[in-house]
Order: C-alpha cells, then sequence, then structure tokens
C-alpha cells in the first residue's frame, strides 16, 4: 500500500510498562510513569496534524491476570489515524523493562512480520528507552527505515543514582541487566539518525559519557504541555475554599504570593528560598510565602532525607521570626497543583524553583502557562526555558540575595511582570503545547523520511572498557582555584578525557559552600562531590546523596554528646552553622591552647569512638569514626570497581592525607599549607610537584602518564596489588 502523498507513517517504540489509550495507570509501578504519559500524548498531537497519515505506538502484548484486559487487545484503534499495536514476545505475563532483554530479538522479529502482514510500511521509526533502542536499531538496519531515538533515561546515569542507594556493581548488573542496556544505548547511538532530548544539559553531561556520542546528532525538542489542564486564572481563584486553606495561617492572606513546589529535597533548595525571605524586609512587606513540599501527616514519619529538609525549613522560619509570612501546607491532592498555580497567579505573585540543578523544569512551564512569571535556578533546563520564553529571571541558587533581588523586580516592577506573563504565555503555546511540539518535530523528521537529509558520521569506535576505568581526585582550596591559565589545560584534560576518566572533588566544605567556588571560578560540575570532609557523598548530574554511605558512617556516632563534651573545651570554638552538617562538627582550634591529641584524648575517656582531624593548622573537624576524605575515596572506589593504583589523588592540606596514602597514584602541590604533608615524602607512591594548584596536578599527571599508562615510573611494571572478588568488594 502507498502512503498520501506528502503525508508520514510514524512508529513509536515503547515497549515495556502498560499503555493504553485511556485512564493511564501512572504511578502503578516503575514502568508507567513519565515515560508512557509522554509517548501517549505524542502520539495523540502527530496524529491531530495534517501532514501525518498514521501513528502507531507499538508496545507488548500482556494476557495477565493481575492487570487490566486492555492490555491483551492486539490492536487498540483510539482513531482513524493513531492505534496501539500490541507485540508477542516471551511470556504472556507482565514483565518489568529489567526483563525483557532475552525477549526484545523475538520481538522486532514479530514486529517485522506485523508490517509484512499490513503490507505498508513506516517512513520514520522512533524508539523509546534503551529496550525500544535496542529494537529499533535492529529494524532500521533490517528494513532500511531511519531512525530517531529518545533515551528518557540513560544507563550509564542510572548506574551512578543506583551505587549511591548502596547496591554494588554485580549486582546493578544482575539486577538491572545494566550492561546490556548501555551496550543497547551504545548500538542506537550508532544508528539513529537525531536523538531527541529534552535540555542542552542533557546532551552536554549524559550523552557525552557514551562512545557513540555525535554532538551533531542530537536536536533539543522538550514534551508539550496540557494547557487544557495549566491556563491563566479566571478571576475566581481567590473565593475558593483551596485558597482559603492555602493562606489560613497568614497574617495578611490578601498579598501577593511567592510559591515554590517540590519534593523535599535538599537539591531543591527550598530553604535558601527562606532565608532569601527572612533577609529581606521589603520582600516580607509585599508579598507571602507558600510553600508545597509534598504531603506530610508527621514529620517523623518521613524517611530520613525529608525530615532533614523539613527540619531546616522549620529552623529558618523561626530564627527569621516568619510565623505568619510563610505558609508550609500538609497536605494537597495531586489534581488541585494547576489551581494552586492559578491561585498564585490570581494574587499577582511570582513561581520561584530555587534547585541547586533541575534537568528539565517541567513546574516553571506548568506555572508559566497558568499565567506566573519565573525566578529560576541557571543551573539546567530553567536556561532552555527562560530562553525560550523570556518569562523571568534566573537566579544563583546559592545566593540568597540573588533570589530575593529577582522576585522583588517581579513584585516592585508591574510593567515587567506583566511582560513576563504574556511572554510565557505565548511562550508555552510555541515551545512548549503539544500541537507547537508536533509541529517541530515533524519539521525535524520529515527531511530525515524523505532521505533528503542524512546524518554524516564522524568515525567512532567503541572503548575496550564499558565503564571508566580510572579517576582523578583532587581538593578544592589548594589545588583548584590558584591558577586559571592551568585550570584551562585542566579542565580541557578532563573533557578530552571524559568518557575513561572519573572526576572527583574531595572538601571539607559543605555541598552548598563546595558548589558555591566550584562555580565561581568556573570550574566544572565534578562526577562525584565528597564533601563534609568525606562525610558526603553526591553523584553527578542530580547532585544524588549516597545514602548507602551516609547508613555506614553512622556507626556509632552521638553528635548531641560529642557537642556537650567539646563545646566547653578551652582552645576551640565552634564554627558559624553554615560550617556544619549532619556528620562533621567543626570548630576552630587554638593551638597554644589545646593540640589534636588532647582533644582525642578527652574523647577517649568519653568513650566516644570517632575521627579527628585538623586541616590549615586551625581547622579542626569531629568526624564519625569510619568517615574521613580517604575512606570514602576507598568506599567510591569499591562502588565504581576502580583499583587505588589506578587513581590519582591530588592534596595540599593535612586534611587529604589519608587519601593519599596507599595504593593511589598521589601528588602533594608545591603550595601545600605549610609542612603539613611533609611526612609523606618518604612515601611510596607520593610525587611533590615543583609547582603549585592546577599545574602542580598537570606536571603530577603528566610523570605518571595517567591517561595512558598510568604507573609510577619509580617502580618496576608490575601487577596491581588490589583487586576486586566476584562479589565485587576490593581486596588488599
Amino acid at each position: 500500500m502507498s502512503q498520501p502523498t506528502g503525508q508520514t507513517h510514524i512508529v513509536l517504540l515503547n515497549i515495556h510498562g502498560l499503555i493504553r489509550g485511556h485512564n493511564l495507570e501512572l504511578g502503578r509501578d516503575a514502568d508507567t510513569g513519565g515515560q508512557t504519559l509522554y509517548v501517549l500524548e505524542l502520539a495523540q498531537a502527530l496524529a491531530r496534524h495534517p501532514q501525518v497519515s498514521q501513528v502507531d505506538l507499538i508496545t507488548r502484548l500482556v494476557v495477565d491476570e493481575q492487570v487490566s484486559a486492555d492490555y491483551a487487545q492486539p490492536i487498540e484503534v483510539l482513531n482513524d489515524k493513531l492505534r496501539i499495536v500490541r507485540i508477542a514476545a516471551g511470556p504472556d505475563e507482565y514483565l518489568a523493562k529489567e526483563n525483557l532483554w532475552d525477549y526484545l530479538d523475538v520481538f522486532a522479529d514479530n514486529l517485522t512480520h506485523f508490517f509484512r502482514g499490513e503490507q505498508i510500511w513506516p517512513d520514520i521509526i522512533h524508539s523509546h528507552y534503551a529496550d525500544g533502542g535496542y529494537v529499533g536499531e535492529h529494524l532500521a538496519n533490517q528494513l532500511g527505515i531511519p531512525l530517531i531515538h529518545t533515551g528518557h533515561s540513560l544507563g550509564r546515569v542510572k548506574r551512578a543514582r543506583l551505587l549511591a542507594s548502596g547496591l554494588s556493581s554485580q549486582a546493578i548488573d544482575e539486577r538491572y541487566n545494566m550492561s546490556r542496556r548501555i551496550e543497547a544505548e551504545e548500538t542506537a547511538l550508532a544508528t539513529a539518525e537525531r536523538v531527541i532530548t529534552s535540555t542542552h544539559q542533557e546532551i552536554e553531561e549524559q550523552y557525552e559519557l557514551y562512545d557513540y556520542y555525535q554532538p551533531e546528532q542530537m536536536r533539543v525538542l522538550p514534551p508539550g504541555t496540557d494547557l487544557q489542564q495549566f491556563k491563566p486564572p479566571s478571576g475566581e481563584e481567590l473565593h475558593s475554599a483551596l485558597f482559603h486553606d492555602l493562606v489560613k495561617h497568614l497574617k495578611h492572606p490578601d498579598k501577593p504570593i511567592i510559591l515554590a513546589l517540590s519534593r523535599p529535597d535538599a537539591r531543591k533548595n527550598i530553604t535558601a528560598l527562606i532565608e532569601a525571605f527572612g533577609q529581606s524586609e521589603d520582600l516580607q512587606q509585599r508579598a507571602n510565602l507558600v510553600i508545597i513540599a509534598g504531603n506530610r501527616d508527621d514529620i517523623d514519619e518521613l524517611e530520613e532525607g525529608a525530615q532533614e529538609v523539613f527540619h531546616e525549613l522549620l529552623v529558618a522560619i523561626d530564627r527569621y521570626d516568619l510565623y505568619g509570612k510563610v505558609a508550609l501546607p500538609k497536605h494537597h491532592q495531586r489534581d488541585q497543583v494547576p489551581f494552586i498555580y492559578r491561585i498564585a497567579a490570581a494574587s499577582h505573585g511570582v513561581f520561584v524553583n530555587p534547585a541547586l540543578t533541575e534537568p528539565f523544569g517541567l513546574t516553571l512551564i506548568e506555572a508559566a502557562a497558568s499565567g506566573l512569571p519565573i525566578v529560576a535556578t541557571e543551573d539546567g533546563g530553567p536556561r532552555d526555558i527562560i530562553g525560550n520564553c523570556h518569562n523571568g529571571l534566573l537566579i544563583n541558587p546559592l545566593e540568597p540575595e540573588s533570589i530575593s533581588e529577582a522576585i522583588l523586580r517581579l513584585l516592585q516592577d508591574e510593567a515587567f511582570a506583566d511582560e513576563c506573563i504574556q511572554n510565557g504565555l505565548q511562550g508555552v503555546r510555541d515551545h512548549y503545547s503539544w500541537d507547537a511540539h508536533a509541529e517541530r518535530y515533524l519539521q525535524l523528521i520529515r527531511p530525515i523520511a524523505e532521505r533528503s537529509e542524512v546524518l554524516v558520521r564522524q568515525p567512532l569506535q567503541r572503548r575496550h572498557e564499558l565503564y571508566r576505568d580510572r579517576a582523578i581526585v583532587t581538593c578544592l582550596d589548594q589545588n583548584l582555584i590558584g591558577d586559571a591559565s592551568a585550570l584551562h589545560k585542566l579542565v580541557s584534560a578532563l573533557r578530552q578525557n571524559r568518557k575513561s576518566t572519573l572526576f572527583v572533588v574531595a572538601t571539607g566544605r559543605r555541598l552548598d559552600s563546595a558548589l558555591k567556588l566550584l562555580k565561581n571560578f568556573g570550574l566544572p560540575e565534578p562526577d562525584i562531590l565528597i564533601t563534609s570532609s568525606g562525610t558526603e557523598i553526591y553523584y553527578a548530574p542530580k547532585l544524588t546523596a549516597d545514602t548507602a554511605w551516609a547508613r555506614h558512617i553512622d556507626h556509632l556516632w552521638s553528635p548531641h554528646q560529642l557537642r556537650q563534651i567539646l563545646d566547653h573545651l578551652p582552645g576551640l570554638e565552634k564554627q558559624p552553622k553554615h560550617e556544619q552538617s549532619r556528620f562533621k562538627l567543626s570548630y576552630y582550634i587554638n593551638p597554644q591552647v589545646i593540640d589534636v591529641e588532647e582533644v582525642n584524648r578527652v574523647l577517649h575517656q568519653e568513650e566516644q569512638s570517632v575521627h579527628v582531624q585538623m586541616s590549615f593548622g586551625q581547622y579542626l573537624d569531629v568526624l564519625p569514626l569510619r568517615a574521613s576524605k580517604g575512606m570514602a575515596l576507598r568506599y567510591v572506589a569499591n562502588q565504581w570497581q576502580i583499583p587505588l593504583e589506578r587513581i590519582f589523588v591530588a592534596g595540599g592540606s593535612g586534611a587529604d592525607e589519608d587519601m593519599m596514602r596507599g595504593n593511589a597514584l598521589s601528588a602533594v602541590v608545591q603550595n601545600r599549607h605549610d609542612e603539613e604533608l611533609s611526612r609523606l615524602v618518604d612515601v611510596e607512591r607520593i610525587y611533590f610537584a615543583k609547582q603549585p594548584f592546577e599545574a602542580g596536578i598537570l606536571e603530577a599527571l603528566d610523570y605518571y602518564d595517567f591517561f595512558d599508562r598510568c604507573h609510577d615510573p619509580r617502580e618496576t611494571d608490575k601487577e596491581p596489588t588490589s583487586q576486586f572478588n566476584d562479589s565485587g568488594e576490593e581486596e588488599l
């Protein structure tokens, strides 16, 4: 059969999950979430377009009493141009995506058979996720049909999140078939004519980790938004029961609402918004702050991370005496969210997203569609959104003044705020509606379907290693902020070797302080951040906290008892609150009054098992017994299965010493603090650089031939003394 002239037949591959044309079971399980909604709404939008003749959404046939009989229909017709086609592959029952890999070749063969029976071939195949990419690559290469691919999430990034949960590399591979998933992603990238992503950051920070990464192949095309659901206020919102419920604890409920809406997650940085509000009398005079942070009955019943967030929020409200000015509603329904946006818009308010990093920023699009001007973090997706819509201001999420100044401008300058509102409404229609998405999608794929545009592929090849096999670890203050020219060369070397080399920063600073320093000096975001003297570990690109490490070091940790002992010792003075953290008590120490040995003696007498360290001659940190930079580094090496012999460590103060001892290739930069690391002069595998800061790091990397042979030239070639056993644990 032939297609109507000038029209396009599109196949969307969404193999896993449960998908049907009505009443999507969103959140039923990990496989039936945002991706299924995205693909269905994309299919519906494309089917509405006059240049599209047919859309087939291809998924797996499921015959299982545990799920609806809807998923056992081989073909579900949604309208005259759109249908869901379900292909049998493997067992009848519903399977999680991790268990589908053995059946994907059968799926590809059965789908090819279906096309032959129809006697009509699609113009474009668009695969979604790694399993769809695997099938799409087979079909594209077998049938000669161009492939478009959307990854949604990537295996190498997911692996980092799973490592953060405490799973071993072996367990991740066995449970999630991670090596097969990553291989499928590589072959999809090698085959696809175009790869569609939601943001530029996704291209730069995630796809670049892949061997078949080709930036000229990538196109940013953000998902659409339902403009029937998210729309400007009608004027009745401020008389609603929901409005009165939201503002019932506010002294002056008629003021404009500064609205924030997110999970109670430390990365969302909501406390900084309260601090910005609390530090600005002008802001408090002009507006109220309403924070929607999930649902709760009892804070003590929430998981530990959420408890910490609410504790910080409540402490900040108390510190600035914001009672009656800030609302933290305990409950809201999912279907109330659009109305909450409209309430804030009707109050002439502002929507704020102060997250430390925001990969996409869907709430910003929803707020803009609801008639709100926006203030958002400059990190990630918000750059694209405000760049497209011109509907608000970007802020540095680590500077409360930046947040308050941006909000004040929108509250004070009515003409500017109104311009942002109108720009946002139009910008969402032009860039983030499903109809606009479908229009740009077709502009992208039609030249490919018509073979008038073909990707010119660069000669690329796979590495032997599936994962990165070496790491560079450095502290911050003594190593990375002293030589701008050398820093440029170091950053260039890190980028050139990013596929093979993890970049790790280990610092005594807290996460927010470390991020601020990295941003101020234009340093790239590390793959791993070890902060607060080794008590916290975070993984890029979403700053995912390693919860397994936190559980591990909590052993015998009694901070309240420690404070009672240390706060009264002469010669010790508590550092400011922003230097303290959950697993780190920080003091200034006067060595003329008390030394580290005396502190250790007192704590030992009080039966406190802790790790005490001093740096720069004046800073004393008390940590859990299992925590230090060196212990955190060895934990990371074990989790990522990188031998210590292939890890380079650069240090500059006494707090770095335990990272540098042992089997790692280490270097002391010339500008080390006093003689704190002088004891390492005679230690094997320690190189004392002749140059300071970044230049010293480059000198040492060259000395060790780190990116090639990766060895200490003072040693004869020999087998590494550490290796990993079958369980993924390091043997020394």
